[in-house]
């Protein structure tokens, strides 16, 4: 018989890697949709926020309950592992409570409730920390409804971003690599191949970002990283795109409508674009925005429809075909996957989302190990217009968390050799 004692030390061996465990984002249930950040630029985009900027958060419900939710905020490090420091560390007022602020749609055949969360607000006064942070919603049961990231940032140091076509004569025409200069008069760097951190992120993406690159040249307090293939992204290629924002008629990329119990939205069929020439289509890179024609407040008068996809590709075996996107936060989830129509020779799929103007690209998933490839039925181009996004950590020496302390930013549009 085994002891107790047993399992206790078992206990204690497994505990530190629980603990350890890197923070993943959990999407959400059916009925909720349209989870979107709000700050002085856009909306839809993954949340980097300078230490002391506000922040909001919306999404609509759609099971038309007026459901209470609650919102939970917690720190972690750079690599997502969870922070040491005590909630009131990194946090002013309290979390763990109910967000007030909803509405109930107006005119619309989908009923829905949009909720909104400001922070700071009366409850949770201040967040006093840069670096990672992760929002999660529970309802009334303390069900997880969903979680998503975001970062804050102080501004202590420039972050030069260039963008060139790879070094690696191999792959030249399919990617494109991240060039970094991170300077300071502010900070003196103690030992940084050991205290800073990067991550590189493309298109608002955190799935393929590429973190912590060592710096290879120290110059004083400048670090510079030009790495030949440690740094470079596959170029994808640009979004397609469709616009809804009126339902009773079709509009650019829907060829035509229909009213059911809701309006349905039916996209023209696409054809695979790998090994075709580039063409350059300006796009959000994968973002979204909530529009509807003629209405007041978008918010609780934009409709939904159920958007109907298909992809003119013959059947894959052992891989799947998902729509691929920032209106999910670029998840790969049953919602998403296309089933292949024999007599049409398409994958197909359809779901609701918000009125609006949507990128969205098709993806192939390995149905047994679950990789990746973006670019297997888009291609991948040098020329490919791509947004990208460095955040620079630093933790000093006896410091007890990673602090945020760049951001930069650049796009491939002025890409160079």
């Amino acid at each position: 018989m085994i002891s107790k004692n047993f399992y206790y030390i078992l206990f204690l061996l497994v505990l530190p890697l629980g603990l350890t465990a890197q923070a993943e984002e959990v999407s959400p249930p059916y009925f909720i949709k349209t989870i979107t950040f709000k700050s002085n630029t856009t909306q839809g985009q993954l949340p980097v926020l300078k230490l002391g900027e506000p922040l909001v958060l919306e999404f609509d419900a759609l099971n038309a309950n007026e459901e209470d939710f609650y919102y939970v905020i917690e720190h972690f490090n750079f690599d997502w592992t969870p922070s040491v420091l005590a909630k009131a560390e990194y946090m002013r007022g309290l979390d763990n409570q109910r967000i007030l602020e909803y509405y109930n749609s107006f005119n619309t055949y989908q009923v829905y409730s949009h909720y909104k969360l400001q922070i700071p607000n009366i409850q949770t006064r201040a967040l006093l920390k840069s670096g990672n942070y992760m929002i999660s919603i529970y309802d009334e049961y303390d069900e997880l409804m969903f979680s998503r990231k975001f970062m804050i940032y102080e501004d202590l140091v420039n972050v030069g971003v260039n963008i060139k076509r790879s070094r690696d004569v191999k792959v030249i025409d399919e990617k494109q690599s991240v060039d970094l200069t991170i300077s300071t008069n502010s900070i003196n760097f103690n030992n940084p191949l050991e205290t800073i951190k990067t991550v590189i992120i493309q298109n608002n993406n955190l799935n393929t970002s590429i973190s912590d690159l060592k710096p290879q040249y120290t110059l004083g307090n400048e670090l510079i990283y030009r790495y030949d293939t440690e740094s470079a992204f596959w170029g994808g290629n640009e979004y397609l795109w469709f616009e809804n924002k009126d339902v009773r008629t079709s509009n650019v990329g829907v060829q035509f409508i229909d009213l059911k119990d809701i309006y349905q939205s039916y996209l023209y069929p696409n054809a695979p674009r790998a090994g075709r020439p580039y063409t350059y289509n300006p796009d959000l890179n994968g973002n979204f925005q909530v529009t509807a024609l003629d209405r007041t407040d978008v918010d609780t008068e934009a409709d939904y429809t159920m958007v109907h996809f298909s992809l003119i590709q013959e059947e894959l075996t052992g891989k799947d075909i998902h729509i691929y996107g920032n209106f999910n936060a670029f998840a790969i989830e049953p919602l998403t996957k296309m089933e292949y129509n024999s007599e049409k020779g398409e994958y197909e799929v359809n779901f609701r989302l918000k009125q609006g103007f949507y990128n969205y690209k098709y993806v192939v998933v390995d149905s047994e190990t679950g990789e990746l490839d973006e670019g297997a039925i888009s291609g991948d181009y040098w020329q490919t217009e791509n947004n990208y996004k460095v955040l620079v950590y630093y933790r000093d020496l006896g410091a007890r968390y990673d602090k945020l302390i760049g951001y930069g930013e650049a796009t491939s549009v002025d890409i160079s050799n």
